[in-house]
Formats: C-alpha cells, sequence, structure tokens
C-alpha cells in the first residue's frame, strides 16, 4: 500500500501507560523506520511523549477511544498534532497474538496508508458544555429515583397521598411530606396543609394520611427528602453554570429552541452533543449516521434483511426521542403528520425512529444556514401526494363497482 503520510504515530492507550510507535522515512528507498516506546499517563509522562513526537517530526497522531483515558491524551497533544481518534472496531487487528506493541505498530500501519477515519471531538468548550449537560441529566435522573422512593415509603406505611394528589412533590404533597418527617400524625392536622384547589379535597386527603408512620419510616422518608433537596440545589447550580457557558452559543440556542417539541434545556443539551458548527458533518446524512438515527443496511443475495439502527449518542438519542414524543404530539406540526404517517405502516417505535432523523437533519439545516424552524404543516403529505391520493381513492371505488367521473371544485 502506498504511503500517504510520512512521519505519523499510532497510540496505545491505558489507564497508567501509553505505548508509542512512530513511522518515519527510513534510509532504504522503500523502507520505513520505526521507534516504540512507553510512557507514563502522568502529565509529566505525556508532556515526554509529546516531545519524543516532535523531535522525531511527527505531523499526524491516531489513537483508539478507549473508555476515558484518551481525553487528557488528546488535551496534551491537539495543539500540536494532527489528530485522529478511531472508534476501536473500525481497526481490529487481523487474529493472532496480541500485545500493546502489535497494537500501535498496527494503528500507525494503518494511519500512514490513509486508511484510518476520525470521530468527532467537539472543540474544548463544547466538551466542557457535554460535561456539565451530561451531569445535569444523570442528577435529575438520580432525584427521580429518590422520589420514587419517597412514594415507595409512603406505600409501606399505607399513607395513600398520591392517590388524591397528583404531584407528591408539589407545594401540598410537599408540605404533608415535611409534616410526616417532623412527626405529625394527626391526618386533619395534615389535611389543613393543602393549597389551591387541594384544598376540595380536604376530607380525601384526611383519609389517605391515616396510616402506619413508624419512627423506621419516619427516619427513612426524612432522609430521602434532605437528598431531593441537596440534588435540586446541585441541579439550579449547574443549570446556572449551564446558561453561562451556552451564552457565546446563544444564536445556536435559539435556532435549536424554534424546532417544535425542545425547550431551553433540551437545546442545551443537542448543543452539547453536536456542537454548532456543522462543518464536521459533510451532509445531514452523515449527523443521522453519527447519531444512529438512521435506517441499516443489510443485503446479502438480493435481499434485505431487517437491521436495527446500531448503537450511537446515548445522550443524545435519549434527548431526541423525548423531543421526537413532544413533537409528534405537536398539534398542526408537520412531525405530527410525519408521526401519524408513519405509526400506521411499522408501529409507534419505528414511527418515533422516523421522527427523530427528520428533526436531527432540519437542525443540520437550521445550524449549517443560521435559520430558524419553518414548520411545513400538518396538511404537508396532503398537498404534496393530492393527485396520488385521488387516484388511489378513484381505484378503490372502481373496485367497489362505481364508476365515478372526478371533477375539481369552483
Amino acid at each position: 500500500m502506498d504511503v500517504m503520510i510520512e512521519r505519523c504515530a499510532g497510540l496505545d492507550v491505558h489507564k497508567k501507560t501509553v505505548v508509542a510507535c512512530v513511522r518515519t522515512p527510513g534510509r532504504e528507498v522503500a523502507g520505513r523506520h520505526k521507534a516504540v516506546r512507553t510512557f507514563a499517563t502522568t502529565l509529566a509522562g505525556l508532556e515526554a511523549l509529546r516531545e519524543w513526537l516532535r523531535g522525531n517530526g511527527v505531523t499526524h497522531v491516531a489513537m483508539e477511544s478507549t473508555g476515558v483515558y484518551w481525553r487528557p491524551v488528546y488535551v496534551v497533544l491537539e495543539d500540536d498534532f494532527e489528530l485522529l481518534l478511531v472508534n476501536a472496531r473500525h481497526i481490529k487487528h487481523v487474529p493472532g497474538r496480541k500485545t500493546d506493541v502489535r497494537d500501535c505498530e498496527w494503528v500507525a500501519r494503518l494511519l500512514e496508508c490513509g486508511l484510518l477515519r476520525g470521530s468527532f471531538v467537539p472543540p474544548p468548550e463544547i466538551r466542557d458544555l457535554r460535561d456539565l449537560t451530561r451531569l445535569r441529566k444523570s442528577l435529575i435522573g438520580e432525584r427521580s429515583r429518590q422520589i420514587n422512593r419517597v412514594a415507595k415509603t409512603l406505600e409501606m406505611a399505607n399513607i395513600k397521598l398520591g392517590s388524591v394528589v397528583t404531584d407528591i412533590m408539589g407545594k401540598t404533597g410537599r408540605g404533608i411530606l415535611d409534616a410526616l418527617a417532623a412527626g405529625v400524625e394527626a391526618p386533619e392536622a395534615l389535611a389543613r396543609l393543602a393549597q389551591g384547589s387541594l384544598k376540595k379535597k380536604r376530607k380525601e386527603l384526611a383519609e389517605a394520611t391515616a396510616g402506619r408512620m413508624t419512627e423506621h419510616y419516619r427516619f427513612m422518608l426524612g432522609r430521602h427528602l434532605r437528598l431531593i433537596d441537596e440534588l435540586s440545589q446541585h441541579i439550579d447550580e449547574l443549570d446556572a453554570r449551564i446558561e453561562e457557558r451556552t451564552r457565546p452559543f446563544s444564536r445556536a440556542v435559539d435556532i435549536i429552541e424554534s424546532m417544535p417539541g425542545i425547550a431551553q434545556r433540551a437545546a442545551q443539551t443537542i448543543l452539547a452533543e453536536i456542537g454548532p458548527d456543522m462543518t464536521c458533518f459533510p451532509t445531514a446524512g452523515h449527523l443521522a449516521s453519527w447519531a444512529r438515527v438512521c435506517p441499516g443496511n443489510h443485503e446479502s443475495a438480493g435481499k434485505r434483511k431487517s437491521v436495527s439502527t446500531g448503537k450511537g449518542n446515548a445522550w443524545l438519542r435519549a434527548t431526541l426521542g423525548q423531543v421526537a414524543w413532544s413533537a409528534a404530539r405537536t398539534r398542526g406540526s408537520y412531525y405530527s403528520a410525519l408521526y401519524h404517517r408513519h405509526k400506521a405502516r411499522g408501529g409507534p417505535r419505528k414511527a418515533i425512529s422516523v421522527v427523530q432523523h427528520a428533526i436531527l437533519v432540519a437542525l443540520w439545516h437550521m445550524l449549517s444556514t443560521g435559520a430558524s424552524h419553518e414548520d411545513l404543516g400538518d396538511d404537508f403529505f396532503l398537498r404534496r401526494d393530492k393527485e396520488r391520493r385521488r387516484r388511489y381513492h378513484m381505484r378503490q371505488l372502481h373496485k367497489l363497482g362505481y364508476t365515478v367521473e372526478a371533477a375539481a371544485a369552483a
């Protein structure tokens, strides 16, 4: 194979060490010189690696995306070399003996022949924003689990607060929970804490809160409520920090929010996962393929087989799923019509995947052009397929034995 990159290096990254293989022109006409060294993954070790690569005149460096271990290596080297972060599945070595040295040599050989394709790595400010939004989502999930544990504790204490109050963490529900944790047991006193429209249900509240709140359940309830308050405080702090970090990208956030079904938090999460610069993805299809929200292909001997979309960015796909359901429920929107159109063919799960794909494709075009979203309307398919639908209904009437002549309405 022809050498495309004269001076390159392949890295095999581990938790404690990184093995580097440098390939440079040799003394022979067609020869290549190879040098292998092992460095520690401490800051001093990575700086020594950078100086060694510089000394060999390396211009391109490739490494596998190994957990989170690649990130400190990437940060130290990204300003001095052309870096390629490669999916480990794409550079799997031929079967045989496997060592760290062989791995880095194989990566270097593939790189010098131009056979590697780098993964999408956002700039540092987007990487930091991504860490914040992912942490916020994790804490929101943990808070939801704590709220479910509160409901479970109430059920074990035979208190049916959730049967009367829709949101047990609302004003009325939280007031009653705090009173229960503080030792108040009289159902009438608990019912008097009702606020708003729940004042009309004080009798039902008194009956629902008459349970067996023992000292054990009171202790458990207090711990859960304290954890919920701490998590809420952390989430509020993260919201403020994310708002500060997204201020330079306010235009991109506004563009994303113009999409039906996308609120501020979802817009911030999408921005953190795909970034504001769409030049990293040549087409909308590249972005959809990277996110794994596009149809898979598996054709053999002229037969097409069913295949899943594959595993992509789990954080982005989860947010797109929520957004797609919200957009599908938005009355009068194109995405609602798209969902119901495909739901009749393949069911709700396939239909929501189609909506996810459509939303991501639209976001690519919006961020590429800087234009806000313009909905096509829920009658888009009726307008587009008007003639085809006319022929279809004429055929159906003909099959039923009717002879019909269609004339355009005045």
